[in-house]
C-alpha cells in the first residue's frame, strides 16, 4: 500500500555543510526514494559550492526514480521564518505526503521513508487517522554522554501513538513532534491552515497541537532513524529556550493549561542518576549550569512582554521574526 504513496522532501537550509552532504547520499540510497525533494536556502550568496555539487551527485544517483525532480529556491535572511519557510517549500510540492528535515538530519539507514510512510498508514486507538509520524534522533558518534541520554530519554526505542486520549496522561508531549524529520498527510496539513506563521520558534508543536485537538492522531516511529544532535553552550541554550517559552507565550490557548516545567525536571534528575552509574560524575556540573540556563531562558520567554524591545532582542535568536512582529504591532 506505501508503494503507490507519493512522498516529496522539503528541507530549508542555511549555511549547509558536511552533514548536508551526509544527508543528500542517505537519500539517494533510500528503498523508497522521494517523489521530489524541495531545498529552500537562506541567502545565495551562502550556499557552498559543496552543496551544489552534493545536490548535482544527487541528481545523477536518483535519475528517473525521482520523477518530482529538484526544486532549489533562495530567499533573503530577513523573510526567513520557521512557519513560513517550510510552508512555501511545501507549496511548491503536490505530493500527498511530504516529509519536512533539517538540513543536519542524517539517515541512520535506507529505510527512512519507507518506514515513515508506514507509520503513516496506522490507526489510533479509536480509529483516529494518523495526521504526522515524527522519526527517532540518534546522538552523533561525537556526542556528550549528557546529549545521548538526552536522546534517549526524548526518542526511545519503542513505536507508540498519540492522541487526544492522552492528553491527562502525558501532558505537553502529547504535542511534541519535530521538524527535524517527520513525514505529513497534505489533506489534513492544508485543512488545518499549515504551520502558524509566523513563528519564532516551534512551529512543529504548534501545529502538533492543532492535529490532536483536531481528532487526529501522532505516530512515533522509532524505526525510522536518523543521527541529529548538538552540543549547545550555557548560552546558546537560553537563547533557543527563550524562543521556546516566547512561542508558548504567543500560542497561550494551546499551551497555557499545560506545563513544561516538570518534563524538564524529570529530564534533569534522570541525567544526573545517569551521569553518576555510568561513571560520568564530571559532567554533572556542565548539566546543572546547562539546566539552568534552558529554564532561565524558558522564564524569560514567557514573560518576554515585561522586557524591553532591546531585551527581547539580545535574548532572542531569531531576528527576523522580531521584526515581523514589532512593525505589525503584535508586540510593542
Amino acid at each position: 500500500m506505501t508503494a503507490e504513496i507519493k512522498t516529496d522532501i522539503i528541507i530549508p537550509v542555511y549555511r549547509p555543510g558536511e552533514r548536508f552532504i551526509r544527508l543528500l547520499d542517505m537519500l539517494s540510497r533510500q528503498t523508497r526514494m522521494p517523489h521530489g525533494l524541495v531545498i529552500i536556502n537562506t541567502e545565495e550568496s551562502l550556499f557552498p559550492k559543496e552543496a551544489e555539487a552534493a545536490l548535482e551527485r544527487f541528481i545523477r544517483k536518483s535519475g528517473d526514480k525521482m520523477p518530482g525532480g529538484l526544486i532549489l529556491r533562495h530567499i533573503k535572511k530577513k523573510d526567513f521564518d520557521h512557519a513560513g519557510t517550510r510552508n512555501l517549500g511545501i507549496r511548491l510540492s503536490n505530493a500527498e505526503t511530504f516529509i519536512c528535515m533539517t538540513d543536519d538530519a542524517v539517515p541512520a539507514d535506507e529505510c527512512l521513508i519507507e518506514r515513515l510512510q508506514a507509520a503513516l498508514m496506522q490507526k489510533g486507538p479509536g480509529g483516529e487517522t494518523i495526521a504526522e509520524a515524527y522519526a527517532r534522533q540518534l546522538p552523533m558518534p561525537e556526542s556528550s554522554e549528557t546529549e545521548s541520554f538526552t536522546r534517549s530519554f526524548n526518542y526511545p526505542e519503542s513505536s507508540f501513538i498519540k492522541t487526544a486520549a492522552d492528553r491527562e496522561r502525558l501532558g505537553i508531549k502529547t504535542y511534541f513532534a519535530s521538524n527535524v524529520c517527520c513525514i505529513y498527510r497534505r489533506d489534513i496539513f492544508d485543512r488545518l491552515g499549515g504551520f502558524s506563521e509566523p513563528a519564532v520558534f516551534n512551529e512543529d508543536m504548534v501545529y502538533a497541537a492543532s492535529v490532536i485537538n483536531s481528532g487526529y492522531g501522532i505516530a512515533y516511529a522509532a524505526d525510522a532513524r536518523v543521527y541529529h544532535s548538538h552540543s549547545y553552550g550555557a548560552a546558546e541554550q537560553l537563547r533557543r529556550n527563550f524562543d521556546l517559552g516566547m512561542s508558548q507565550k504567543l500560542h497561550a490557548e494551546i499551551f497555557s493549561s499545560l506545563k513544561s516545567e516538570g518534563e524538564g525536571i524529570r529530564l534533569v534528575l534522570a541525567s544526573m542518576k545517569h551521569l553518576a552509574s555510568a561513571g560520568k560524575v564530571p559532567e554533572i556540573p556542565g548539566l546543572i549550569v546547562d539546566s539552568g540556563a534552558k529554564y532561565l531562558g524558558y522564564l524569560l520567554g514567557k514573560n518576554y512582554g515585561k522586557l524591553s524591545e532591546k531585551t527581547v532582542r539580545r535574548l532572542s535568536s531569531n531576528q527576523a521574526f522580531l521584526d515581523k512582529l514589532y512593525r505589525s504591532g503584535q508586540i510593542s
